[in-house]
C-alpha cells in the first residue's frame, strides 16, 4: 500500500484546515512561552551554576571586623581554628596584626 492509498483510505478531517496551520498569532504565543520556560529554567538552575567564593576571598572579606570576631568568623570558614589562632580566640593572648591572622589562616590551605 502506497501512502496516496493510505490518504485515501483515511475518513475526511473534521476540522478546518486552518487549525493545523500556525499563524503569527500562534507562533507570537508559542515564542512567549519558550522565553517564559527559559527564563524559569535559568532562574531555577541559577544557585547550581553560580561560583563559590573562594576561602581566601571569604577570609579577605572578614577584613575590618575586631580581631576576636575575625578568629572566630575565619575559623567557621575553614571549619576549624587554625593552631597559632587558638590562644586569641580563647583571649590567652593578644590578636595578632589583620596581615598575621590572614597569613595562619591562608596558610597550607588554598581554595
Amino acid at each position: 500500500m502506497t501512502p496516496d492509498e493510505l490518504l485515501a483510505q483515511l475518513a475526511p478531517p473534521r476540522l478546518p484546515p486552518e487549525i493545523g496551520a500556525l499563524g503569527w498569532r500562534e507562533i507570537l504565543a508559542l515564542a512567549g512561552i519558550g522565553l517564559l520556560l527559559g527564563l524559569l529554567a535559568a532562574l531555577v538552575l541559577r544557585p547550581l551554576t553560580t561560583r563559590k567564593p573562594s576561602r581566601r576571598a571569604l577570609v579577605r572579606a572578614t577584613r575590618g571586623m575586631p580581631p576576636e570576631v575575625r578568629i572566630l568568623a575565619i575559623a567557621r570558614i575553614l571549619g576549624r581554628l587554625p593552631d597559632p589562632l587558638r590562644p586569641a580566640a580563647y583571649g590567652a593572648a593578644p590578636a595578632p596584626d589583620d596581615a598575621a591572622i590572614e597569613r595562619i589562616a591562608l596558610k597550607g590551605r588554598q581554595g
